[in-house]
């Protein structure tokens, strides 16, 4: 967390965010599993507004507005999280992401894309945010969607 002290709940207040409701998976698989001290979150999609963001990033969307997209696939899970824990004061630290960019092949900024949920991670956890990630690019995702995030935190029992 930024300062141990702080709960979760009023960083998101002072960013301004408020958490979406929890997708509902669109096959046969958890939205998240827990294992000992470790929180899986399953990838998740970009929502706006209860939408979901479609298209290419770099054909169809602007790099900005997939950072947007992969900030939003952030906020979807830590909705995740707090199903799953029931408080996120129980994360302690996120491990990873893995970023996937709806693209086509001439496209080479995944990484500047996946940054604004690695930025959302960093903005409510403070140190405890920083993560190893991957960002790869993808000719297609499930629904169409821009951009799909999955996370793995560390979390106390």
């Amino acid at each position: 967390m930024s300062e141990k002290s702080e709960k979760i709940e009023d960083i998101l207040t002072k960013l301004n965010i408020g958490l979406p409701n929890p997708a509902a998976p669109v096959a046969s698989y958890s939205p998240f599993t827990l294992s000992n001290n470790l929180l899986f979150i399953s990838g998740q999609g970009p929502f706006s507004n209860g939408k979901l963001i479609t298209g290419k990033v770099g054909v169809d969307l602007t790099i900005e507005e997939g950072q947007n997209a992969a900030r939003l696939c952030g906020e979807m899970i830590l909705a995740q999280a707090k199903v799953a824990c029931g408080d996120l004061n129980k994360i302690n630290k996120c491990i990873k992401l893995g970023g996937f960019v709806n693209c086509d092949d001439k496209f080479t900024d995944q990484a500047m894309v996946i940054e604004g949920a690695s930025r959302l991670m960093i903005d409510i956890f403070g140190q405890n945010g920083w993560h190893s990630r991957f960002a790869v690019g993808a000719n297609s995702l499930p629904l169409g969607m821009a951009v799909e995030i999955d996370a793995i935190f560390e979390i106390n029992n």
